[in-house]
């Protein structure tokens, strides 16, 4: 037997190759389903299902394309009602695969689809659950993004809270616990940055499992400080139960090379966005006016998708040629499939003249300025926990996420900042398109800002937020 997590950082999401016999299944596959296939390739086995643990809100699923070159059987839950031939279990229903067993747990409480997927040896013995959004290490599926229906977020927190009590807090202690996503997922708002866990250890420090919670303070702990979701998450969830062309498609669309002058043209018609993905020490110091930077290194689908608010968006790229495929791919993972192209020969072909540049200075520099005037204007980009965890003291809270043009001082320079220096340069990109140009960024961010003379608040254990 072999079980395989197949773990994306930039999506904190996990998928999972489960192996026996000859015969193999995929959890939750990401758009690009080459890897799965190749892994059951090289060790001979047949991909027999595809498990789908709820519609996806975060990412694209490549379910319909696995089956579709694999000839594997899409699984979904009860309830699930996608707009493309797959079987729909019952609660309990058992699948074979070797000489193991997949048993399927409906788990509604995150969406009414969600189930979680029990893994049991040839012996009998319960081996590992793969939770989906239904369990994380350290946190429970958020319930707020459930496809439209009558149910409130509280009437699906009850309903979590049934299925976790029922489902799975009763499965033996050594069960070892795969979920869906990690930490830095907006799926949920307290999970580890481990990837694999234990029912056992669950069960003893997730504070949604504690054994003597009623089921209000279930509902009233797991829905206070839900921050608002992303604007693609919807369009995601319709992505995967309608169903979607194979990235495949996505990346040869946007290997269109453009000279300048088709790029320009392109650029000036009806919402193209030019996406810059170079690193950021880079984009400061040139870029194409009215284009976003959102680096190819750091968190880059989701928060394409938290800045560009319809996945339909045409975009034009501005990125190295050998990350091309890796960008497009990326970009796929969210639904933004509307790629132009990108241009040919990269930023050095512009007209150097006709590049904007970004303020950015150093921590060390920012420090002096301070010293010399403590009433400059200092913008925080983190999420509100960061921030209350510890912040400048004069520094007023704009989270990127949702960026508020008016608590900029529009007659002086402002100065943006996050935790490392990569969304504060998104943010002052994105002002800056906004025709906000009295804006400097931070280098390093507040990392490096801790270690100036800056006076900064008490810090705040996040646990306690």
């Amino acid at each position: 037997m072999k079980v395989e997590q197949l773990y994306t950082g930039c999506l904190a999401q996990g998928s999972y190759y489960i192996e026996s016999n000859g015969e193999a299944a995929v959890i939750d596959p990401l758009r690009e389903v080459g890897t799965y296939i190749s892994m059951a390739s090289e060790r001979g086995a047949k991909i027999k299902y595809v498990f789908e643990t709820h519609f996806h809100a975060d990412f694209v699923s490549g379910h319909l394309s696995l089956a579709n070159k694999t000839g594997a059987d899409i699984v979904f839950g009860p309830t699930a009602n996608p707009d493309f031939n797959c079987l729909i279990a019952e609660d309990n229903q058992e699948f074979k695969i070797g000489d193991i067993t997949i048993k399927l747990l409906h788990t509604p409480g995150h969406t009414m689809e969600s189930s979680s997927y029990l893994l049991i040896d040839k012996d009998g013995k319960k081996v590992s659950l793969f939770s989906g959004d239904t369990l994380f290490l350290g946190d429970v599926g958020r319930p707020d993004l459930a496809q439209k229906s009558d149910l409130s977020q509280e009437d699906l927190a009850g309903i979590l809270f049934d299925s976790l009590r029922t489902k799975i807090m009763t499965l033996p202690d050594d069960v070892v616990v795969y979920p869906g996503h990690g930490a830095g997922s907006a799926c949920g708002k307290n999970m580890s940055k481990e990837t694999v866990g234990s029912i056992g250890y669950e069960k003893a420090n997730n504070y949604a499992l504690r054994a003597d919670m009623t089921k209000q303070e279930f509902i009233q702990e797991v829905t206070e400080g839900i921050l608002p979701p992303p604007a693609y998450f919807p369009e995601n969830v319709r992505l995967n139960k309608q169903g979607t062309s194979s990235a495949d498609k996505v990346i040869a669309k946007a290997k269109k090379a453009l000279d300048v002058n088709k790029f320009k043209k392109i650029a000036q018609q009806k919402d193209v966005i030019i996406l810059d993905v170079r690193h950021q020490k880079e984009f400061v110091k040139g870029f194409i006016p009215n284009s976003i930077f959102i680096g190819i290194d750091g968190g880059f689908a989701p928060w394409v998708g938290t800045i560009i608010e319809k996945i339909e968006t045409p975009i034009l790229l501005v990125c190295e040629k050998d990350r091309l495929e890796e960008t497009a791919t990326r970009l796929s993972r969210v639904g933004f499939d509307n790629i132009l192209g990108y241009l040919n020969g990269g930023i050095e072909v512009w007209d150097q003249n006709d590049l904007e540049t970004m303020n950015s200075i150093t921590a060390d520099a920012f420090n002096t300025i301070f010293q010399r005037d403590n009433k400059i204007d200092i913008i925080d980009v983190r999420k509100e926990a960061e921030y209350k965890t510890r912040h400048i003291v004069s520094a007023v809270l704009n989270p990127l996420s949702n960026l508020e043009n008016d608590k900029l001082n529009a007659s002086a320079e402002n100065f943006v900042h996050c935790a490392g220096g990569y969304r504060s340069v998104i943010a002052c990109s994105l002002l800056k398109r906004e025709g906000i140009h009295n804006v400097t960024n931070i280098e390093g961010g507040f990392g490096a800002i801790k270690k100036t003379e800056l006076p900064l608040s008490e810090e705040v254990c996040p646990s306690t937020l």
